[in-house]
């Protein structure tokens, strides 16, 4: 069984982790009776089941990367208000 990132998994809700954990085991007892045919049907529910969660992590990354942009933005604002400032000074 494949487990999901820490990342992921930080972001499932308690009720997903809880599903998540249960899934887990079975899967790992399916594999430990070879029962790899059954395994992978329990592989492909986790990855269902995780999905939620990797788009709040992408949508957390989206965010920063907005924040980012933003605190950029001002920085380079506040350069070209310096600028301006010294060039009256200068006059």
């Amino acid at each position: 069984m494949r487990h999901c990132s820490v990342q992921v998994r930080g972001l499932l809700t308690r009720e997903e982790l809880d599903r998540y954990n249960a899934l887990m085991e079975a899967g790992s007892f399916l594999e430990s009776q070879n029962r790899y045919d059954l395994a992978y049907t329990i592989q492909k529910e986790v990855d269902l089941l995780i999905q939620p969660a990797i788009e709040r992590l992408k949508e957390k990354g989206r965010e920063r990367d907005r924040a980012t942009e933003r605190y950029l933005e001002e920085k380079r604002l506040n350069a070209l208000q310096l600028a301006d400032e010294d060039d009256e000074e200068n006059s």
